[in-house]
């Protein structure tokens, strides 16, 4: 026997790269719906002085996506660095969260 089938930290650190990997997915998941509900979110916002400078917000939140969810997909589809992914779709959700906040105090607002 070569030592490993009666090892039981084996099957441990699978099942622990599996589950990190399955949540760097659902984190990439979820930055990619929040991206592509931008593009819905700034078609909707009221007409300001018509001139849509507004759709100029799709750039600094493509970046945000191209610099942490991108890599984070890649990264899930070849199964490496699985920690590291999980813990880059949470930096780029924090991203995400600082420019939107910071995006919605700039649209206008519809007159009530």
């Amino acid at each position: 026997m070569n030592g490993f089938a009666d090892r039981g930290d084996q099957p441990i650190m699978a099942l622990d790269t599996v589950n990190f990997r399955r949540i760097a997915a659902l984190i990439a998941a979820a930055g990619t719906l929040f991206w592509l509900y931008t593009f819905y979110a700034i078609a909707h916002v009221p007409p300001g002085d018509g001139t849509g400078f507004q759709w100029l917000a799709v750039f600094p939140l493509g970046m945000v996506f191209g610099l942490f969810f991108l890599p984070a997909w890649l990264l899930v589809a070849i199964g490496r660095l699985p920690r590291f992914t999980a813990a880059l779709g949470v930096c780029g959700l924090i991203a995400f969260a600082v420019l939107w906040a910071q995006l919605l105090q700039e649209f206008p607002r519809a007159v009530l």
